[in-house]
Order: C-alpha cells, then sequence, then structure tokens
C-alpha cells in the first residue's frame, strides 16, 4: 500500500516536468501552492477574519489563564494556581461543571436524535404538507417569544395556566412559583432547551435527507436491506454523515450555552444557583469582577469539554453503518 502511494506521488511529479528527481515534501508543497494561488487569495480575507478572530483569541485565553489579569494593570505570571482554585477551592465552580455536564448530556444527545427523527418523518410527507410541518416545528427556535410562552404557563400565581388548572383540579392548595422553586427549575429549563432546539440542525437533517440517491435504497434492497431502520442505519445516515456531523456540533454548541435559557425563565442568579452554569460563572468573573485571567482559566475548560465532546461525537459517527 506505501510503495503503491509513493509510485502515485512519483507520477505525479513526473508529470510536473521533473523527470521523477527527489523532491522534499517542502518544495513539493510550494509549487502546488504556487500553480493554484488563485484560490489561496479567494480564502485569504476568509483565513485572516477567521485567524483574527478564532484562532487567537483562544491562544490569548489560554496564555491568560496562567495570569492574573484585571484589564489595568500587566498580567502576572501565577501558572496553575487559577486551575488549582477552580477544582479543589471554588465550590460554585464545581456546582457550575455539575450543572453544565447535566444539561449537556441530557439535552445535546436527545435535542441532536429528536431533531433527526422529527426530520425523517417530515421528510415522508408530501412537499406541500412538508413545508407546513416544517414551518411548525423550526418556528419556536426563531421566536423572540418563545420564553414569553413558557413564562404565562408558569406563571407563578393563580394567573398561570398550569397553577390555574391545578388548582381547579384540587391538586395543589397555593400557586407554585415554578422558576424560583428549586424543584422544578431545572426540569423545566431542560424541557424548554428541547422544545426550542429544532433550529438549523433540524433544518440541515431535512435537507440531507432529500439530497440521499434514491438508488441506493434500491440497491439496499438487492442486497437484503428488509425495513426502514435497517435502511435508515446502512444506507441514509452513511449518506448524510457530514450532514449530522454538523448537526451535532450545533447541539453540542447549544447544550454548552445553556446560560441565556436560564437567565429568560428563572434570572440569574437562579434560586440557591441550582442552574448555575459555566457560562454564568464565566460571565461572573469577566463582567462583574473583572478578573480576566480567572475568567480564561473558566473558559479555557469550557473550552476543552466542548472539544472533547466534538471528538467523542465524530468517533462515534464514523461508526455509523457499520
Amino acid at each position: 500500500m506505501k510503495k503503491e502511494k509513493v509510485s502515485a506521488v512519483t507520477e505525479e511529479r513526473q508529470s510536473y516536468g521533473y523527470g521523477g528527481k527527489p523532491m522534499t515534501k517542502g518544495r513539493y508543497i510550494r509549487i502546488q501552492m504556487k500553480r493554484t494561488w488563485q484560490g489561496y487569495v479567494m480564502v485569504a480575507p476568509f483565513m485572516l477574519m477567521f485567524i483574527a478572530f478564532t484562532v487567537a483569541p483562544v491562544l490569548i485565553s489560554i496564555a491568560l489563564s496562567f495570569t492574573s489579569f484585571n484589564m489595568l494593570e500587566w498580567p502576572e505570571w501565577k501558572g496553575l494556581s487559577n486551575y488549582i482554585q477552580l477544582f479543589l477551592a471554588d465550590d460554585l465552580f464545581i456546582t457550575a461543571f455539575a450543572n453544565t455536564m447535566l444539561f449537556a448530556i441530557t439535552t445535546g444527545p436527545a435535542s441532536f436524535i429528536l431533531s433527526f427523527i422529527v426530520a425523517w418523518f417530515i421528510n415522508e410527507l408530501s412537499p406541500r404538507m412538508r413545508a407546513f410541518v416544517t414551518v411548525i416545528f423550526y418556528a419556536p427556535s426563531i421566536a423572540g417569544t418563545a420564553y414569553l410562552v413558557w413564562g404565562i404557563f408558569f406563571q407563578g400565581d393563580i394567573y398561570g395556566y398550569v397553577n390555574g388548572w391545578l388548582l381547579k383540579m384540587g391538586l395543589i392548595n397555593a400557586p407554585i412559583d415554578y422558576f424560583r422553586d428549586v424543584r422544578f427549575i431545572v426540569p423545566l429549563c431542560i424541557a424548554v432547551a428541547l422544545w426550542t432546539s429544532l433550529g438549523t440542525s433540524f433544518l440541515s437533517n431535512i435537507a440531507g435527507l432529500q439530497g440521499v440517491d434514491h438508488s441506493l435504497y434500491e440497491a439496499g434492497a438487492i442486497d437484503g436491506i428488509k425495513n426502514r431502520w435497517q435502511e435508515a442505519w446502512y444506507i441514509t445516515l452513511p449518506s448524510m454523515r457530514s450532514i449530522l456531523l454538523f448537526g451535532a456540533v450545533l447541539s453540542i454548541t447549544g447544550a454548552f450555552g445553556f446560560g441565556g435559557i436560564v437567565n429568560a425563565l428563572c434570572g440569574n442568579p437562579s434560586t440557591d444557583y441550582v442552574a448555575w452554569t459555566l457560562q454564568h460563572h464565566l460571565t461572573e468573573y469577566m463582567s462583574t469582577r473583572f478578573e480576566y485571567g480567572y475568567a480564561s482559566a473558566i473558559a479555557v475548560v469550557l473550552f476543552a469539554i466542548m472539544m472533547t465532546a466534538n471528538m467523542l461525537v465524530q468517533k462515534f459517527l464514523s461508526k455509523v453503518g457499520q
């Protein structure tokens, strides 16, 4: 296999007029870049913006996480002190870490699977009905008043629909303030997150399903596929693996950015910090205490968790259809 690869490279070099002479890898890359310089010019603006606003901030945050920095004085090197304090002396960080993992594990995979299942069933409808149902399922993710609906239903007085129904049926004696009661805050936030999770990943799944080559299903039937589940596992999912990865990344990002939902429903902070997340902890130290070194350490931990989750998802999706 290795000899075949070397021979293929040699043949390609010969086609460029070098007669098969030994050539270093670096020189070969430079020649290729010189031949396709127009493409590099086209992508240069995006690459510059990506490096300036994505790569550079990540590297700067990693560097600042080892310092004490308040935006007014020059950063003071502290080594691993910030990380030691995070995991050994900051009880609120441990609470935020546990809540973030809980929200991510429950809402991330659930929203990803739910998006695919709903898109799969909608894809079986007629074109007109498919468009109508797609709008219905996608609307909560773009509606600016999505949280207002849940606030009205679970309003903490007798005017809330849920309290009104329960009082009328005699199941409770007094109204329940659901978004202030530690028993209901986390379940309700998870429910709202799932309700609003059918966003871009949902639309991408529908597009991916419509792009699957239908001749593959006919070939699969000849090869012995007997039902729709086998059809989905061996044909549909492998054919849209890149779309699934895109949707998984969006679901993971949304699952770890859970703080906005908690703020909208329960305020900041929530009762007894029961829904305190890493996003809240990061914002607290960055915007209120102005301890940017410590906040950078929190951001690095959150970044590492998200990268690990993405790698696990990629490894899992690579097994699809096998």
